[in-house]
C-alpha cells in the first residue's frame, strides 16, 4: 500500500516546518507529500521544496476545497491522507490508522486529535449534523474522556488529519468546491453517508491542531462562510425541507446569536443571505439524500449529540435546540 499526504498551504511556516517533521517521523511513512500552495508570502512553498515535497501553485488563495481537490487530482497513492498545516502526527498516526481501516468496509479513518500543547484537550473527533443543518465537531473544546476513548463507525471525519482510501474519490467525488472553506467536510460526509459508506474514529491515533490558524475560530470570514455553508448543506442534501424547518430556523438562528455574541452578527448575517441567494443553484446541482436514509442519518446524529453532551455537560447551544425542537436533553 501506499499514501499520498495533501497539505493545503496559505501561509504559516513555522507550522507546516512541524507538520512536516512529524511526517518524516512516521512509522509508515507517506510514499509522497503533496504541498498545494494558496499564494503563500512567507516562504511556505520553499520549505515544502526543501523537506522533499512536491509543491502545486494555486496561484491565489483558491480555498481548501479546491486545494485538496487539485491534490487528490494529481496524487498517486492508493490511500489519500489531508492534512492541515497546523497539524502535528504522532509517529504511529498512519500506521494506527491504517491498521485500522485495512477492514473492506472502512472506506476512511481520523484519529483523536488534541489541541496544540495539551495531553487531554479534545480539539477533534468526529462530525455530527443535527436536523437543523448545523455540525458538532465531537468533543471540540472538551476535557478527553470515556465519550471519546472507544473506536466507533462514523459518516463523517474531520479533514484535519483523515486517511482515505483513493477509491473512495471515485465513488463520491471530491470536495464541493462552491463550500471555498468550512464545513466542506461535512458536505463529504452527508455525501458518504447517502452511498452507506463508512469509516472509522480510531482514538488511540493521536495528533495536535493549533486550530483556525488563518483567521481564528470567529472571525468576520470565517463565520460568514460557516453560515453561507449551513444554509447550503440544507439546500444540497435535504430532499424536503418541511419535515426539518422548524429545527433548522432553531439551529441557525441559535448560531447567529452565538456569531453576535463574538461580535460577528453582521458576517453571519451576510453568510446567510449569502446561502439563500444560491440555494436554488445549489439543489439544482446536487443530488439530495433519500428522505429515509437522510431521516435515519439525522436521528442517529442527535442521539449521539445528545449523549456526549449529556456525558460531558451540555452546551448552552444544544440544550436551547433539543428544548425548542422537542429533542429533549435527556
Amino acid at each position: 500500500m501506499s499514501i499520498s499526504a495533501i497539505v493545503p498551504v496559505w501561509n504559516g511556516r513555522p507550522l507546516l516546518e512541524k507538520l512536516i517533521a512529524s511526517l518524516e517521523r512516521q512509522t509508515l511513512a507517506a510514499a509522497e507529500l503533496l504541498v498545494v500552495d494558496n499564494g503563500s508570502t512567507d516562504g511556505a512553498p520553499d520549505l515544502a521544496r526543501e523537506r522533499g515535497a512536491r509543491v502545486i501553485p494555486m496561484g491565489r488563495n483558491a480555498g481548501f476545497a479546491a486545494a485538496v481537490n487539485r491534490g487528490i487530482e494529481e496524487s498517486r497513492g492508493e490511500w489519500v491522507a489531508v492534512l492541515n498545516s497546523d497539524v502535528e502526527l504522532a509517529p504511529d498516526y498512519f500506521d494506527v490508522l491504517h491498521t485500522a481501516a485495512e477492514s473492506p468496509e472502512a472506506w476512511f479513518a481520523t484519529g483523536k486529535i488534541l489541541a496544540a500543547g495539551t495531553t487531554d484537550s479534545i480539539d477533534a473527533t468526529f462530525d455530527l449534523v443535527c436536523r437543523g443543518a448545523t455540525p458538532w465537531r465531537a468533543g471540540s473544546g472538551r476535557t478527553d474522556g470515556p465519550s471519546f476513548a472507544a473506536p466507533r463507525p462514523i459518516w463523517s471525519a474531520p479533514w484535519t488529519a483523515a486517511l482515505f482510501r483513493a477509491e473512495l474519490f471515485r465513488r463520491v467525488g471530491r470536495l464541493e468546491t462552491s463550500f471555498e472553506s468550512y464545513l466542506e467536510d461535512v458536505d463529504f460526509g452527508m455525501r458518504c453517508a447517502a452511498r452507506k459508506l463508512s469509516g472509522l474514529y480510531v482514538p488511540t491515533a493521536i495528533a495536535w491542531h493549533r486550530g483556525s490558524a488563518a483567521l481564528g475560530r470567529w472571525h468576520p470570514e470565517t463565520v460568514r462562510h460557516i453560515a453561507r455553508n449551513q444554509v447550503l448543506l440544507l439546500a444540497r442534501h435535504y430532499p424536503a425541507l418541511a419535515p426539518h424547518l422548524w429545527p433548522a430556523v432553531v439551529a441557525q438562528t441559535l448560531w447567529g446569536a452565538l456569531a453576535l455574541r463574538h461580535g460577528a452578527g453582521i458576517a453571519c448575517l451576510r453568510g446567510k443571505w449569502e446561502g439563500l441567494r444560491r440555494f436554488h443553484a445549489a439543489r439544482q446541482t446536487s443530488t439530495p439524500i433519500d428522505q429515509n436514509v437522510l431521516g435515519f442519518f439525522l436521528e442517529s446524529n442527535e442521539r449521539s449529540i445528545r449523549e456526549i453532551q449529556a456525558a460531558t455537560g451540555f452546551d448552552t447551544y444544544w440544550k436551547m435546540y433539543f428544548l425548542l425542537t422537542r429533542g429533549g436533553t435527556k
